[in-house]
């Protein structure tokens, strides 16, 4: 058994545990970081990254489905499916590569293994066959052990037919059918991805609309497109139970009223959502509070056991790797001694890459208006938009709601081309607490997609002059 002595050890190597222990070794403290599997955890290597690699495949299919619209004649093309996915692991191979590579620059210690907290100041880490390999003593823990997919009774997950995300990515053979349970921003995504590939997709959502965390009108605008598709959405439905039957599944469902239908496809996904990797970790053994896959933590992401932090999917919603990397830094300066404030948790943008992108911050509208605003809402379709013409994408909105009183920016919500690389703007807007009138008087480059923006906000006070 090999012993250690640091300042900081971080349990997991995900988008929030690797970027706390650059960035605790940045500020100086020594820094060990355990990880089981692979370094960069599950948004590295089989979720964010990998599914973004087979998502622009998907997006490339589409073009080569549509290529007349652009004056190219494709009659014959030829798909090598395995191909697909040895490009997205190869893809996530180089990223994971990449946090070794940095952890290397910054002088953070990898040990690779299972972490297990023995005290508030010690963790302990095993192999596979569970024999302590490493012992390390450290000033401050930070557990950083991220979540995976919730398990629902009645769904049999056989990880063959009835899949995560997982092994849905490395399907090196595309299925003539599949069902995706939950129509979430992972189940939207697969859908897509599917299709666009020629499979038969059936989306499954227990609430009334896919996406149902987004503005209404961004999930009836995508709605709309996945019926284009071809897409089956069946929502208001609830999984009674998933199977593996022969070779392929066979899922109940019960609609609303109560009726239950009994549908096959040669795959089932299970997208329902994720739980917190909190189990046998050693949290009972140090005293750490936990409840429902969720470590209890403070602003500064302190658990009740001082030394001891929580940060990413194990600790609080929501599950985005964007969040976690920043609890990871907002921890990682608070253990350092740096002034620091507390993440605004109504400003963290949320995207979804299926095509159309969907992207969002803050308030949808009728959540400010259950807050007790009165607002104005600006919306700008990208028919309106030259260059979303000049691209052949000219679908979707652009959303914002301000509050009437102020002119303040509560929430914007986004469906169309490279949404997700326009949030940002909307995000930081938010941060600097900008009004409708800031964003309508900045100056927005013609032409762009991104003048979607100026003229929503224009168009909330009657002001747009492209629509």
């Amino acid at each position: 058994m090999t012993t250690h002595t640091c300042d900081v050890v971080v349990v997991g190597s995900g988008p929030g545990g690797y970027v706390a222990a650059i960035r605790a070794a940045q500020l100086g403290l020594k820094t060990i970081c355990v990880e089981v599997d692979r370094l960069g955890g599950v948004c590295l290597n089989w979720g964010c990254i990998p599914t973004k690699a087979l998502l622009k495949n998907a997006e490339y299919m589409h073009f080569l489905q549509h290529s007349k619209d652009f004056g190219i004649a494709i009659e014959q093309y030829q798909v090598d499916f395995p191909a697909v996915i040895r490009r997205s692991r190869k893809v996530a191979d180089r990223m994971s590569n990449g946090v070794a590579f940095l952890f290397k620059k910054y002088k953070v210690q990898h040990v690779q293994g299972f972490g297990v907290l023995r005290s508030p100041q010690q963790v302990d880490v095993l192999d596979a066959g569970g024999s302590v390999t490493d012992r390390i003593e450290s000033r401050y823990i930070i557990i950083a052990t991220g979540a995976r997919p919730r398990m629902i009774p009645g769904i049999e997950v056989d990880r063959e037919r009835i899949l995560t995300s997982k092994e849905a990515l490395l399907l090196d053979t595309l299925p003539e059918s599949i069902i995706i349970m939950g129509a979430g921003a992972i189940g939207v995504e697969f859908a897509y991805y599917f299709n666009a590939f020629g499979a038969k997709v059936t989306l499954i959502e227990l609430m009334d609309r896919i996406l149902p965390l987004e503005d209404a009108e961004v999930s009836k605008e995508l709605s709309r497109h996945f019926r284009k598709y071809g897409i089956t959405m069946l929502t208001s439905t609830r999984v009674v139970s998933a199977r593996r039957k022969g070779n392929g599944v066979e899922v109940v469902i019960e609609k609303k009223d109560g009726t239950q239908q009994t549908l096959t496809a040669d795959y089932a996904l299970n997208a329902i959502g994720v739980q917190g990797n909190v189990e046998n970790i050693g949290l009972e053994q140090v005293g750490v509070e936990f409840e429902r896959g969720q470590i209890r933590v403070d602003e500064y992401m302190r658990t009740n056991v001082p030394n001891i932090f929580a940060i990413g999917d194990v600790a609080k919603a929501p599950w985005l790797a964007h969040k976690a990397s920043a609890e990871g830094i907002l921890c990682a300066e608070f253990i350092a001694g740096k002034s620091v404030h507390p993440i605004d948790y109504q400003n963290i943008p949320a995207c979804t890459y299926c095509q159309p992108q969907v992207a969002s911050v803050g308030l949808t509208e009728q959540q400010a208006k259950e807050a007790g605003y009165t607002v104005r809402v600006g919306k700008f379709p990208y028919t309106a938009n030259g260059k979303a013409h000049g691209i052949g994408e000219a679908r979707g909105f652009v959303k914002l709601v301000f509050d009437d009183q102020y002119g303040e920016l509560l929430g914007a919500h986004m469906i169309g081309p490279d949404v997700t690389e326009m949030v940002a703007e909307l995000t930081l807007a938010r941060n600097l607490e900008a009004t409708a009138e800031t964003i309508i008087k900045t100056i927005h480059p013609h032409p762009t997609l991104s003048e979607a923006i100026m003229e929503a906000a224009a168009e909330a006070y009657g002001e747009s002059v492209n629509f």
